[in-house]
């Protein structure tokens, strides 16, 4: 088995371990580490089964992927979605809702972001690392400042929780940005999948 196979299949392992209801509930049991564990886990095992997925659909993919820009726009998306409380809710309450959470997931974000981002250029991951950092100190700062409780299933302590560590994750991502720019090492070069001489990578 090459190494491609036996990765997507930890991935479907993976993917089955945390639709058993006894990883499934505690990891729903609270707001962070739904949103911190589970959610990332799905999207693990999404990108984990990607690297099993034979070359002809990612030739066949590129044409409407060019530069990775479409595949990490829809990985965005789909995780804004359920990063809002009213999906997280209802992720819980309706058994279809948690379906679609358990496909979307890796499917809609593990995927796209194994096969588009290394498509991507210098720049479209610098945008998609901004937002990913915006996101994460918009979503804490409400997190952590609402009077209320924004999803039904979680008490209150829980979401000013869940704010403080958002809050923090954006920091280190920006730290981690920061350092990377000034002290690290970054390919500059390609850009659109040529590299500075115009040669197809």
């Amino acid at each position: 088995m090459k190494a491609g196979q036996r990765t997507a299949l930890a991935g479907v392992v993976l993917w089955a371990a945390l639709a058993l209801p006894a990883v499934r509930h505690p990891l729903e049991s609270t707001m962070t580490y739904q949103m911190l564990v589970q959610l990332p886990l799905l999207a693990v095992a999404g990108w984990a089964l990607a690297q099993g997925l034979p070359a002809a659909i990612g030739r066949r993919l590129a044409p409407w992927d060019q530069a990775g820009i479409n595949g990490l726009l829809l990985a965005s998306l789909t995780g804004l979605v359920w990063m809002l409380p009213r999906a997280m809710d209802a992720a819980i309450d309706e058994p279809l809702v948690t379906l679609a959470k358990f496909l979307s997931v890796p499917l809609l974000i593990g995927v796209p972001v194994a096969l588009s981002w290394p498509r991507a250029s210098f720049v479209v991951r610098g945008i998609v690392l901004a937002e990913v950092i915006a996101m994460s100190l918009r979503l804490g700062w409400l997190y952590l400042i609402s009077p209320q409780r924004l999803c039904s299933n979680y008490l209150l302590g829980d979401q000013q929780r869940l704010g403080q560590i958002l809050i923090i994750v954006g920091f280190v991502i920006l730290l981690v940005v920061v350092w990377k720019l000034m002290w690290g090492h970054i390919d500059t070069r390609r850009i659109d999948g040529k590299d500075s001489n115009g040669a197809h990578h």
